[in-house]
């Protein structure tokens, strides 16, 4: 014991008195290496972007870059799990310290008796730094570097922590890595709803996943299967009727696919995520998708495609929204049919593509001229032929009410009454406005759209029309709320886009507004109100209510060549976008928003509970006179008076320009004026007249209508009025002539209305007399390339003048 004593003394001697510098720096530097010895990230390998619905069911995921279905870190190891991989992996996990000393002396006796290196002693936590080193082969260098390294683990993080990193790591066969992967790849669930003979064989997996593979090997993975659950069994951590019934479970076949719920919605979020400039990119999203919704309108698209293809139309988009917070409810960008091998554009996101408009603009035009008090709801707009230059709109039947009152102009969907209302309020003006709205594809100047704006001359995306008609009853819904507290009512993020990630919460204001910035609360209510009668065109191009079992605010649009059909819907629970059509852009005939999008829109809400429909904002609500025939404030000769709920700017809306003070004579047949009658003989009367051009469609359909009495023959000479007016064409215009392959040039058929048809006009061309019209006033004329003018004269001596240019263009 003596020599022993002295060899300690001379040790300690020796390093703590002749080289205590020398040590402590060596203690220092192996002290640094050992805490050091961890990196700050233990595994820096690829995940799966893995998407789950708003209760953690797996919608879909993509593989990771390096080939493997890998997905990301799960701090929640199931106990079932965690049970069955220490008993079998290591039964003493929670009592050392990443090293097991009886482990190890068991493996030396083992690798001793046997003649080789039969068992490692490996522990959990020494298993996890092999995983995140990726060190292949075995020395004992690796294993004591191993042990180092295990115990330095063990000491940052607790043991849940470790079982983790174990659990969402371990290979299980094949690309697959991690028991969240696994128990999706094998079983089809979460690892939460593994049976205790799921969790025992995935728990044998990892200990050589390249030799028993649920696909191969059977016997021998149920053979170590039963085994583990003989040992749960016999140290009493399992019941025997729940082991009995474990080892009935039948081994997993080859590894399932994934679920496909949000294929689309998985390639935005992983395009996205290769975009981002953060250089933390997530790989795991907790999505607002109902999976239960997302399911029942995959079954409905499918029904639908079944009827649609048959046409030749081959893509459906579908997205349900919560109107309030703006949370996506469903995303499908395009419709899966099972077991096609054809790519008829199913892959392409329409949900995010920009595609041509149609009609679906109109109500914000509507909304927006309510709100800046351009419009009165019924206030009449001119319904008659327009010439453009170059640009001719037209209604979808080709037929014209002369005037008709802007609601029923958004209702029947009519593009004249819609392209006049445009001229009014400003191109420029709507496409700032569409832009606040959110619509981010509006990108060119006001003049690249020019009218053609509000019939489909821009091209949106189903997500930002959603998102902007979401926020209009979003706005409606928070004025209700806001109202009854404060004044100050609107908030600056109410008009924002959708969202689809539960983690995005609703934007709080630091503060209210008293005026709405983009649009008030009673322009939203009144256009809302017009959305829910909305009708729809039959066959013969009549018109008839759409009948719903529920309130919906509803709009339909089709594309110019039929190669787009929309239709949204708003109710203060709901916001819905239906797209239907082509991806590759191919028109079919027949394909209308009303026919192709709507029977979807309304299929999809009564998918849904019941709705509700919009409180009017009574706050804000004025009552205000109108005319009754024009929709237009009142004015002094207006004789039927209506009212109007309305906002306060629409007190800026003119007076009704129709109703006018006709002066007549005693009988009252004729009109006169001051010049041929005295004032004390005249009969002054209120009289409802409309333009020539306006009358002349206006009574074929109103025979109600009253036309004015006609001047006295003494007194047509200086009476002011335009008794004519041309339909074609319209001052100042370009008229393109096609020449045939004859060279033969075809002639224009121009066209006029009279205020008393049975008039007859005279017509000359550059002062050649060209012949008369009675009744039915067109003419068809050939003037050769240039400069032209036409005079009209009827027999009254009113005259007309229209210059115009004829430019060839050859077929």
């Amino acid at each position: 014991m003596s020599r022993f004593s002295n060899s300690i003394k001379n040790i300690f001697y020796f390093f703590w008195v002749r080289h205590l510098k020398k040590t402590l720096v060596a203690l220092l530097a192996i002290s640094l290496i050992y805490w050091f010895c961890l990196p700050k990230k233990i595994f820096d390998t690829p995940t799966s972007i893995v998407l789950v619905d708003r209760n953690d069911y797996l919608l879909g995921a993509q593989i990771a870059s390096d080939g493997q279905w890998r997905f990301p870190h799960n701090d929640s190891v199931p106990q079932k799990f965690i049970t069955a991989i220490t008993e079998y992996e290591d039964r003493r996990f929670f009592d050392h310290i990443g090293i097991d000393l009886t482990g190890i002396g068991r493996a030396v006796r083992d690798n001793y008796q046997q003649g080789k290196i039969a068992s490692g002693a490996s522990t959990i936590t020494m298993q996890v730094i092999r995983m995140s080193t990726q060190r292949k082969g075995r020395s004992i260098y690796r294993k004591m570097q191993e042990m180092m390294m295990a115990t330095r683990l063990e000491l940052r993080y607790n043991k849940s922590q470790i079982l983790a990193m174990y659990a969402s790591n371990a290979p299980f066969g094949g690309n697959v890595v991690g028991l969240d992967a696994a128990a999706w790849r094998y079983y089809g669930k979460s690892p939460q709803l593994l049976s205790w003979g799921e969790a025992a064989t995935l728990a044998v997996l990892p200990n050589s996943p390249g030799l028993v593979h649920p696909g191969k090997n059977r016997q021998r993975l149920l053979e170590k299967r039963n085994l583990l659950l003989s040992k749960l069994l016999e140290r009493g951590l399992v019941d025997s009727m729940t082991i009995t019934l474990a080892k009935e479970e039948a081994i997993p076949q080859a590894p399932l696919p994934l679920p496909r719920l949000a294929p689309h919605l998985v390639s935005r979020i992983a395009q996205d995520q290769k975009t981002t400039d953060s250089k933390k990119k997530y790989a795991y999203f907790k999505t607002t998708i109902e999976s239960d919704l997302q399911i029942r309108i995959q079954q409905l698209m499918l029904q639908q495609y079944q009827r649609l293809q048959n046409n030749g139309v081959h893509n459906i988009a579908v997205l349900v929204s919560d109107t309030k917070s703006g949370e996506v409810l469903s995303y499908w960008g395009n419709v899966i049919p099972p077991n096609t091998t054809e790519n008829q554009g199913q892959n392409v996101d329409i949900i995010t593509a920009p595609r041509s408009t149609g009609s679906i603009l109109k109500p914000f035009l509507y909304a927006s001229m309510l709100h800046n008090g351009n419009l009165l709801p019924h206030s009449l707009v001119p319904d008659v032929p327009m010439y453009l230059g170059g640009y001719r709109p037209k209604n979808f039947y080709e037929n014209y009410d002369g005037v008709v009152p802007a609601s029923r102009a958004l209702v029947r969907s009519l593009n004249i009454p819609m392209v006049r209302m445009l001229q009014q309020y400003g191109t420029a003006n709507f496409c700032t406005q569409l832009r606040k709205m959110g619509l981010t594809t509006i990108t060119q100047s006001p003049k690249h759209y020019g009218l053609s704006l509000i019939l489909g001359g821009a091209e949106a995306t189903l997500w930002d029309l959603c998102g902007a008609y979401a926020s209009m009853g979003r706005t409606l819904l928070n004025y209700q709320e806001r109202i009854q507290d404060q004044t100050e009512a609107y908030s600056p993020s109410d008009f924002r886009p959708l969202h689809y990630l539960l983690k995005d919460s609703t934007p709080t204001p630091k503060s209210f507004l008293s005026e709405a910035p983009i649009l008030n609360a009673t322009s939203i209510y009144n256009t809302f109100e017009v959305m829910r009668q909305l009708e729809r065109p039959n066959s013969e191009g009549g018109w008839r209510y759409f009948q719903s079992s529920r309130d919906i605010a509803w709009k339909t649009g089709t594309s110019f060549g039929f190669r787009d059909a929309w239709a949204i819907g708003v109710t203060p629970e709901y916001t819905i976008g239906v797209w239907v059509g082509n991806a590759t852009g191919e028109g079919k005939q027949g394909l209308i928003g009303v026919k192709a999008a709507a029977p979807i829109l309304f299929d999809v809400f009564n998918q849904l509970p019941q709705t509700s429909w919009f409180t009017p904002p009574q706050h804000a609500l004025k009552k205000l006179p109108v005319c009754k025939k024009s929709g237009y404030r009142l004015s002094k000769y207006c004789t039927d008076i209506d009212t109007v709920e309305v906002g306060s700017n629409a007190y800026q809306v003119k007076a009704c320009p129709f109703h006018q003070q006709l002066h007549l004579d005693s009988s009252q047949l004729y009109q006169v004026t001051s010049a041929c009658e005295s004032v004390n003989n005249m009969v002054s009367t209120s009289w409802f007249v409309l333009p020539p051009l306006e009358e002349y469609y206006f009574k074929s359909k109103n025979p109600s209508y009253r036309k004015p009495p006609e001047f006295r023959q003494d007194c047509r000479f200086g009476a002011e009025q335009q008794s004519m007016q041309f339909i074609y064409p319209k001052n100042p215009t370009t008229i393109f002539i096609p020449v045939d392959f004859d060279g033969e040039i075809n002639g224009t058929v121009f066209k006029i209305a009279h205020q008393l048809p049975q008039k007859t006009v005279y017509w000359h061309l550059d002062n050649e007399y060209l012949g008369m019209t009675k009744d039915f006033h067109e003419m068809e004329l050939k003037p050769l390339p240039g400069q032209h003018k036409v005079v009209l004269v009827d027999e009254d001596g009113v005259r007309l003048e229209q210059r115009f240019e004829i430019v060839l263009k050859k077929r």
